[in-house]
């Protein structure tokens, strides 16, 4: 019996698929696997049953990545799960930003009283027209799961998109539309584009990449739009370029105390991924990885630890370690195991970084003294038996 615990509430229809063999524990000390949202980990001291948290959505900044790992802890999140939520988003960023819709419906509430508010509406209504969207140019950063989604859908609105991600994948180059420009540098989208939207994780150096001298590059009047992660954006410097009007309108999901009533800035609260499909996708996701490593010792769509697969497990035993990537572990492990005369069925091992991950099979039942000799190695970090 398996016991999970969740942060945050997680929609009951990813919860449904843990079965019998899992239950709710109101303790996240005693759990073997957390789900979690957004609450801040970075503080939480973790039991010593903890084997696995699941962030059901993209970003993973609320989680202690490097903690978890020096304990065996392998931390999984759902990329993709929301990714239609967020890319209508920044379709309707676009629109709000193209055609002052916001403004014009704040103007009719002030008139809602006025008996000749149709009249008025004709004379008055030139003041939020806009441009369209079609035949602009749109640069987006960032060709994972949700870039590729929104570079698609500006294609069919009828824009010329650029993509720029050093990194594409080969799965997201080929579900890019043979439409877009590839950008060999990001100098190039940033000079080229009307509009500008971010899709790059958190990272050290992503942080504060846009900032003024990214800005000064662009095209007087151009529009930012950021539902990826507020540290991408310098708040100073994107305050100081919608004053000026270097940059005519900021669309970002994230409010910040700079940000939150400048003019031309539209503040949406954190609303991305808050659909309830793709609420339902990412929690079916989570839930999915907490069963195949649970049951399996499968890990897919890990943030500290190598992804590795060996498929269902069978009748005999899986040892599962994890540990450092360090020289002779494999060496370490299969000698011990010959000691015992324990015959190797399948073994799978991945590294990422400082960590691995090693995957074996047994046709013997693994004693309490083989574990306790396994753990002992030195760069071990955890040793699991699935039996």
């Amino acid at each position: 019996m398996y016991k999970y615990h969740c942060l945050n509430p997680i929609s009951h229809v990813g919860l449904d698929q843990l079965d019998e063999n899992y239950v709710n524990t109101e303790s996240a000390e005693d759990a073997d696997a957390i789900l979690v949202r957004s609450a801040k980990m970075h503080d939480m001291e973790f039991g010593d049953n903890l084997k696995v948290i699941a962030r059901a959505g993209a970003g993973v900044n609320n989680i202690p990545l490097d903690r978890c790992a020096d304990e065996g802890i392998v931390v999984f999140n759902t990329p993709g799960a929301n990714a239609n939520g967020v890319k209508e988003l920044a379709i309707a960023g676009m629109l709000l930003a193209a055609r002052d819709i916001i403004g014009g419906i704040n103007w009719v509430q002030e008139y809602e009283e006025d008996g000749d508010i149709a009249k008025i509406t004709e004379k008055k209504k030139k003041a939020f027209a806009g441009t369209e969207l079609e035949g602009k140019k749109l640069g987006v950063i960032g060709l994972g799961a949700i870039g590729v989604l929104v570079a698609n859908a500006a294609v069919h609105l009828g824009m010329e998109v650029y993509g720029y991600d050093p990194y594409v994948s080969v799965d997201s180059a080929w579900n890019l539309s043979r439409n877009i420009h590839h950008a060999k540098t990001v100098d190039e989208l940033y000079k080229e584009c009307d509009y500008i939207t971010i899709h790059v994780p958190a990272l050290e150096d992503t942080k504060g990449m846009i900032d003024k001298n990214a800005i000064g590059l662009m095209k007087d009047g151009v529009v930012i739009l950021n539902l990826a992660r507020d540290v991408l954006v310098n708040q100073e410097d994107i305050v100081d370029a919608l004053v000026s009007g270097k940059v005519r309108c900021y669309v970002t999901d994230f409010p910040t105390k700079e940000i939150v009533g400048v003019k031309g800035a539209i503040v949406i609260p954190h609303l991305g991924a808050s659909t309830e499909e793709s609420e339902d996708n990412c929690a079916k996701m989570a839930a999915a990885e907490v069963r195949d490593f649970l049951e399996n010792g499968n890990i897919t769509h890990s943030v500290n630890y190598p992804d590795c697969d060996m498929g269902v497990k069978g009748d005999g035993p899986r040892i599962t370690i994890l540990h450092r990537n360090i020289p002779n572990m494999l060496g370490q492990f299969t000698g011990l195991l010959a000691e015992k005369n324990m015959n190797i069925s399948l073994m799978a091992n991945k590294s990422r970084k400082e960590y691995a991950y090693t995957m074996i099979d047994v046709d013997a039942e693994v004693s309490k003294e083989v574990e306790e000799q396994l753990s002992a190695i030195t760069g071990v970090l955890r040793v699991r038996v699935i039996r």
